[in-house]
């Protein structure tokens, strides 16, 4: 063969192009993948708003990843982790996926950091065929895709998505407690607007009125007009689409005014930093969550050795966080491994979409997906803070 043919035919094989059932075609990126390596990339939030979350995600990242290549690799290619901070900025997370795309070649990007950032980078991958897997974001958009449109085809998530979580929870909460005034403060992002959205329809489903809708600016961090406006409508149930700041600041400002109400937040708010940091503010709140946090006082076998291993490496407790990054990079080697040794993009699609289930090691809901449901977990768990630490009230929830 020619040197120019051989070279055309290296192009080519660059993109595999996969057959849809309505004979939409899929382009999947054979880019990243050498005999001995495969390269992953991930945006995480290292210096922004949120850096609480990015850091223990891209430590639990990095610690799935020593793990998988000191026991060989996956078929014997280890993998090489490219990390940039994108501050949750929706521009930086543009400038970082353009870079790990063109020039690290990466062959999937996996567990990128935030609602906003996701968005504004995805179509950058999907236009080049990678992968986005298993995003730190549980938006609708991370995982509904359009048929019509075979580049969303390469979207998966695994995180308990906003919408259904929210309203799992809060059919509970009202039913349980009998609140008849439920309100909800959220951010005014798409975050916010997934809570938002799971808060309305759940509320219109029970044919009960919101006494009250605010919201606040992504970063900000002063409520007190918000909660002096819930407290003024007479809200007795708060929903609260917040991260880990602006929950504690909520409800500081509540405490202030002497205002006793339950506050139910969404799933970000669902860490160890809520009550470690807002300590007796916080006491009482509720949280929809995906799966229990451990603690390494009470924790048993695998997690408590992970919890172990985790604070020797990192210095510093595992969390909630931690969690999610090491099973973002976890998952990512399951499939990858029932691909085969002969790797390529359009193997990993047919094993994200065989049915096959990943299990983690935290007796989390079981990860499978299909070629029509790219979202693996609906399952919805009510916890809250007493005495400092989450317990769980409420496990196998459903709206």
């Amino acid at each position: 063969m020619s040197k120019s043919l051989k070279a055309l035919g290296l192009a080519v094989s660059a993109l595999v192009l996969t057959c849809l059932p309505a004979a939409a075609q899929t382009k999947v990126t054979n880019e990243g993948i050498s005999p001995t390596e495969i390269v992953i990339g991930t945006h995480q939030d290292l210096s922004g708003p949120i850096k609480v979350w990015g850091v223990p995600v891209s430590n639990g990242m990095k610690m799935a990843v020593e793990e998988i290549n000191a026991s060989g690799g996956i078929n014997g290619r280890k993998i090489k982790m490219i990390l940039e901070d994108n501050g949750y900025d929706p521009k930086k997370a543009v400038l970082a996926s353009q870079k790990m795309v063109e020039r690290d070649k990466v062959f999937a990007m996996i567990g990128p950091m935030g609602s906003p950032t996701v968005l504004a980078a995805q179509d950058i991958l999907f236009d080049a065929g990678v992968l986005q897997l298993f995003p730190l974001t549980a938006a609708e958009f991370t995982f509904k895709f359009d048929p019509a449109k075979p580049q969303e085809r390469l979207k998966f998530n695994n995180l308990l998505p906003y919408v259904e979580s929210t309203r799992a929870a809060i059919k509970y909460m009202m039913e349980w407690k009998n609140f008849k005034k439920p309100c909800i403060m959220h951010q005014d992002d798409e975050y916010g607007k997934n809570v938002l959205d799971g808060f309305t329809q759940q509320l219109g489903a029970m044919k009960v009125q919101p006494a009250s809708v605010t919201s606040y600016k992504r970063g900000a961090s002063d409520f007190s007009a918000q909660v002096a406006k819930m407290k003024s409508d007479g809200c007795d149930l708060v929903v609260l689409g917040t991260v880990i700041r602006e929950t504690i600041g909520a409800m500081n400002e509540a405490k202030k005014l002497g205002w006793e109400v339950t506050f139910l937040g969404a799933t970000p708010t669902n860490v160890l930093e809520v009550p470690a940091l807002g300590k007796e503010a916080v006491e009482g709140l509720y949280a929809a969550s995906g799966f229990e946090i451990p603690y390494e006082d009470t924790a048993k076998g695998k997690v408590k050795d992970w919890l172990v291993n985790y604070k020797k490496m990192f210095n510093s407790e595992a969390n909630t966080q931690a969690i999610i990054g090491y099973n973002a990079v976890m998952t990512f080697a399951f499939y990858a491994q029932k691909a085969g040794k002969d790797l390529t993009g359009q193997k990993m699609l047919d094993a994200l979409e065989s049915g096959d289930k990943f299990l983690d090691i935290f007796s989390s809901p079981p990860t499978k997906f299909s070629k029509t449901d790219h979202l693996a977990n609906t399952i919805t768990q009510v916890q809250q803070v007493k005495g400092g630490r989450w317990v769980l009230v409420k496990d196998n929830l459903m709206f």
